[in-house]
């Protein structure tokens, strides 16, 4: 940017948020145009100031900063988002990304930094605290248990939820147009999928499951 940095700054320490504009504008690529105490207050300077970046923090009485994030994001879509919180964990990260903010910096980092960090998540960069970050990609990268019943045709679907019924399998045949024979082949698969040994345990998995209709 070509002009300095327009900052909007929300948290409900005053002193927090004088050490946090003394740090930005002791260069003149800074300017904080407004601080608020509240989600609530914020929104309303973002509405009235049209910063180029709104710095949050995510725990605030009444309206927080995640909600205070989304409202600014729907309502005033030019404007970046930063969370600078104390909130170092998984769930408030993702809260701040669906919410709309660009930027997730703990409270820790130092003056330089966030000098470093503000600047570039207000010229389009995103930034997400590196300790956050590689917990996010140990998470989303282990794998994820697969429900056997996901694991269910259709049709295996159907025979399953007719033998939870009580159904022998002739009865489940005449009921799905298919021969005697073939529905003993789907129960066959139906508990080796489900990892049970009787039709008993199928379809108690399937009462349990919320396979069986009411």
């Amino acid at each position: 940017m070509n002009h300095p940095i327009r900052i909007l700054l929300a948290d409900d320490h005053p002193l927090f948020r004088e050490g946090v504009v003394n740090s930005l504008t002791a260069t003149p690529d800074f300017v904080v145009v407004g601080e608020a105490g509240t989600g609530t207050e914020a929104v309303e300077l973002a509405h009235a100031l049209r910063p180029d970046l709104v710095l949050l923090d995510v725990s605030m009485p009444g309206l927080d900063g995640i909600a205070a994030a989304a409202r600014i994001s729907a309502e005033i879509p030019g404007t970046r988002i930063m969370m600078l919180t104390m909130a170092e964990n998984a769930e408030s990260l993702l809260a701040a990304l669906k919410a709309g903010a660009h930027g997730y910096v703990l409270k820790g980092v130092s003056a330089g930094e966030l000098r470093t960090i503000v600047r570039n998540v207000a010229e389009g960069e995103a930034y997400v605290t590196p300790t956050l970050a590689a917990e996010m990609l140990t998470e989303f990268s282990r794998p994820r248990p697969v429900d056997a019943f996901d694991t269910l045709t259709q049709r295996e679907t159907g025979v399953l939820e007719l033998l939870s019924q009580g159904l022998t399998n002739r009865e489940i045949g005449e009921q799905l147009h298919i021969a005697e024979k073939t529905v003993k082949h789907h129960i066959t698969v139906i508990l080796q999928k489900l990892q049970v040994r009787s039709r008993t345990e199928a379809a108690l998995m399937a009462v349990q499951h919320g396979v069986t209709k009411k």
